[in-house]
């Protein structure tokens, strides 16, 4: 089995390889695709969802930031703060954007929330480089998502259990990756602390793993 290294620098080399044209078809369907999810966890009225701006190479999310915006969702993005930990603003188109004090990326200007905002969310939209279906994830490396999920499960304490006896997120996650992305049963190393996901977005759709 390859080491989650191997894996995510397989994928990253993959997704270097992609075109304008090919991200922004991404996109598209990423939007149509999680803002059907997103619905679906809500009956169709506006919820709350967390999520988190695509750039460079990975899969581009604003035009499902957008999209779930237009249909009258809340949107909450990460900010680093020290320690791994991530705080939550709320994103509008209009939201203005600055540069991270702790990660190479852009992060949404405005008041910041802590872990508990998500008391009254309705999905996440994680970052991922890779899944597997038995619901195993790679994430980006920085330890953020592994920190915030860990602060998740003791705000939201759940008994969702995997069939393999791993434990899943307590609010609905899907793991945002492009379609090639979505790896055999058991291709993923699971350590302890991982916390696995049960849907992964992709451009061609929404998928239901196995965990």
């Amino acid at each position: 089995m390859a080491s989650k290294e191997e894996i995510r620098a397989a994928h990253r080399a993959g997704r270097a390889a992609l075109t304008h044209a090919g991200l922004s078809s991404a996109g598209a369907g990423i939007a149509r695709h999680g803002l059907a999810w997103a619905s679906g966890l809500t009956g169709g009225r506006p919820g709350i969802f967390a999520a988190y701006l695509g750039v460079g190479s990975e899969p581009p999310t604003l035009p499902l930031l957008t999209a779930l915006h237009e249909a009258g969702h809340k949107v909450l993005l990460p900010v680093c703060e020290p320690g791994l930990a991530l705080s939550w603003v709320y994103w509008t188109p209009a939201s203005e954007s600055v540069r991270s004090r702790y990660a190479p990326i852009q992060e949404p200007a405005g008041e910041r929330h802590d872990t508990t905002v998500m008391r009254d969310a309705h999905g996440i939209f994680l970052p991922a480089t890779a899944v597997d279906f038995s619901g195993n994830r790679i994430g980006q490396g920085g330890g953020y998502y592994d920190k915030f999920l860990a602060a998740l499960a003791a705000l939201l304490p759940s008994l969702a259990k995997t069939s393999d006896g791993g434990l899943l997120p307590p609010l609905p996650t899907a793991a945002v990756v492009f379609d090639g992305e979505v790896l055999p049963a058991g291709s993923i190393p699971a350590e302890s602390f991982d916390r696995k996901v049960a849907a992964a977005l992709t451009p061609g759709g929404l998928l239901r793993l196995q965990p």
